[in-house]
């Protein structure tokens, strides 16, 4: 047990010492600290933008909720039902009733063209025509401003997301659609969902106006049960007098969030990876000119008895400290400058524009750290191994 006693006491004691040694090279250590700290930050950030967008769509679900399309369409956009179908929809078995009837509603989407606030250039904004039961389909739609849209009247209410990202939208204003001006007389919440980047009216109100007849696109429902869904769908879609395609309100939106999703992540890794090698090249510069100035300490520890591996191990470790400290200083600036920022980008199954807020969570901050490592651990590979392959006599003319 002595020997390897001896050997992780070796490992303990250069360790130990290289760290405290690190205030003389504070400079060269800062830099490299520094540069993969802004590579986690990049990192996390341009994840956070992709993660904020695909729970913004997760939250829009409630997992008892359905939504019919035309058969072969995998979009709103692309839809389009009679309101005998909508009729039709509204009676099959499984969707939940209350006083009111059938918790159905048929809708129509479309897009109208506004002004970002922060820009100033023309975004495609979701303007959707709902029937009563919208509200009760969509149960956490809160209206926190003025009050609900009076039902046949040319009046909206608009998304908080959607209030706060374009001009136009705010309580009292009005917007140009088709012929007439619509006043906003709400605002309202849907607990974080993509309903709060969108304006609502009545559908009734909006057919006329877009000269769609008395046809719509989509049927949401809410069911009795979750485990309805089988039973809603069966029926519909072996009922020959329609010709529909139904779907989980959760599946729908979270192959929504699949294209941007892909998109931003794929390009987040390519930055982050581009900016890596950078940072492990700066790693590798740092972790040499370490070992340059250990010159006399590691002839001086070989001199003594002190193995190549322990010596090895103490600069990996430096290397992947300051790492660690550039991993967490970047995910912290990356969480204090970016979590919760509001922003807005197209939804490009919709091509219609969607607010959110970026989330920087837990796991992509540990995703950040551990790149960090990653790098840390790449940078100080060569120099460690050079320590170690270092010849005593060429070092100790360094004493």
């Amino acid at each position: 047990m002595a020997a390897p006693f001896n050997w992780l006491a070796q490992v303990y004691l250069v360790i130990r010492f290289s760290l405290q040694t690190i205030p003389q090279r504070l400079s060269s250590s800062l830099t490299a600290a520094v540069g993969i700290a802004g590579v986690v930050a990049v990192l996390v950030g341009v994840l956070s933008m992709a993660e904020g967008f695909r729970q913004t769509l997760a939250m829009s679900a409630a997992p008892d909720n359905a939504i019919v399309l035309r058969s072969g369409s995998n979009t709103e956009m692309m839809s389009g039902l009679t309101s005998d179908t909508a009729k039709i929809i509204a009676e099959a078995p499984g969707i939940a009733r209350g006083e009111n009837g059938a918790k159905a509603s048929a809708e129509l989407f479309v897009v109208i063209n506004l002004p970002k606030i922060s820009t100033g250039t023309d975004a495609n904004v979701p303007l959707r025509g709902v029937e009563p039961a919208a509200f009760e389909v969509r149960d956490r739609i809160r209206v926190i401003e003025g009050r609900p849209f009076q039902w046949g009247l040319n009046e909206v209410v608009v998304g908080a997301a959607a209030a706060r990202e374009f001009a136009g939208l705010g309580l009292g204003e009005s917007l140009q659609v088709g012929p007439e001006r619509w006043p906003v007389v709400g605002i309202f919440t849907a607990a974080g969902g993509i309903a709060e980047s969108e304006i609502w009216t009545d559908a009734a109100v909006l057919q006329p106006a877009f000269r769609r007849g008395n046809s719509y696109q989509a049927v949401f429902a809410k069911l009795s049960s979750r485990a309805a869904f089988s039973e809603f769908k069966d029926a519909l879609t072996s009922d020959p007098r329609v010709n529909v395609k139904v779907l989980r309100e959760d599946d729908y939106y979270a192959s929504q969030s699949t294209v941007l999703y892909s998109l931003i992540t794929g390009l987040g890794f390519v930055i982050g990876g581009l900016m890596g090698i950078g940072a492990a090249f700066g790693a590798v510069n740092t972790m040499y000119t370490t070992v340059s100035a250990r010159t006399r300490e590691i002839a001086t520890l070989r001199v003594l008895g002190f193995r190549s591996g322990p010596v090895v191990i103490s600069v990996l470790f430096e290397s992947m400290v300051l790492a660690l400290a550039g991993g967490l200083a970047g995910g912290a600036l990356a969480y204090l400058a970016l979590d919760g920022f509001q922003a807005a980008t197209l939804n490009w199954v919709s091509f219609s524009q969607v607010a959110f807020q970026f989330a920087v969570t837990p796991t992509l901050l540990v995703e950040g750290v551990t790149y960090a490592l990653l790098i840390g651990l790449l940078g100080g590979l060569l120099p460690a191994i050079r320590a170690a392959r270092m010849p005593v006599a060429t070092a100790l003319r360094e004493l």
